[in-house]
């Protein structure tokens, strides 16, 4: 499979934290709702991105995506839209489960060693990147005037920045990052205002 490159820069934010990201546990498809730290968060998310020139957000249908875009696209005055396409990765039998200890189990200790031990009953990585890139691609193209922001997920944002960057960054709840095209080559890079 081979993950479609956008045409231009765009910019993805994690949405806030939930109590099973609190509590370390594989979240996937699962729906939570943000907690207290994450309303904060996404309302720390839009103070930031006041003056970036944010003009349209795209976000996953999951609540903790869709309630972190609704926060800044009222905020920053934008409108919003809601795409299953960046949802976030199905993790199968581990959802609810604790990432440390899998990861102590498998004998893994990075983002790569932990998408090696993803169970087959989940969603393929490779696939959600592609999805991932898809939906992003055609929204850029769509909305060329358009200068986007995709809220969703840690496993989707870092599944577009190993395709095009060729690898993972550190990804915090509520922290926006730009995926930046340069010249033929790609890099993530936190937004600061």
């Amino acid at each position: 499979m081979s993950a479609p490159t956008p045409s231009r820069s765009f910019c993805g934010l994690r949405h806030g934290a939930t109590d099973w990201n609190r509590q370390g546990l594989f979240q996937g498809r699962t729906d939570n709702p943000l907690n207290e730290d994450g309303l904060r968060q996404a309302h720390e998310a839009a103070y930031l991105l006041r003056g970036v020139g944010i003009s349209r957000i795209v976000a996953s249908p999951l609540v903790r995506a869709a309630k972190t875009a609704e926060i800044i696209a009222d905020a920053i005055a934008v409108p919003l839209t809601i795409d299953a396409g960046i949802i976030e990765l199905d993790f199968g039998s581990f959802e609810g489960l604790p990432v440390r200890d899998l990861m102590i189990k498998h004998g893994v200790d990075s983002a790569t060693g932990l998408v090696s031990i993803l169970p087959a009953d989940g969603e393929n990585w490779e696939a959600m990147a592609e999805r991932s890139l898809a939906c992003v691609s055609a929204w850029l193209d769509n909305y060329s005037g358009d200068h986007l922001l995709f809220v969703c997920h840690d496993a989707v944002m870092q599944g577009m920045a190993k395709s095009l960057s060729g690898s993972y960054f550190k990804n915090s709840h509520g922290t926006p990052f730009g995926y930046v095209r340069d010249g033929a080559g790609w890099r993530i890079e936190q937004i600061v205002t």
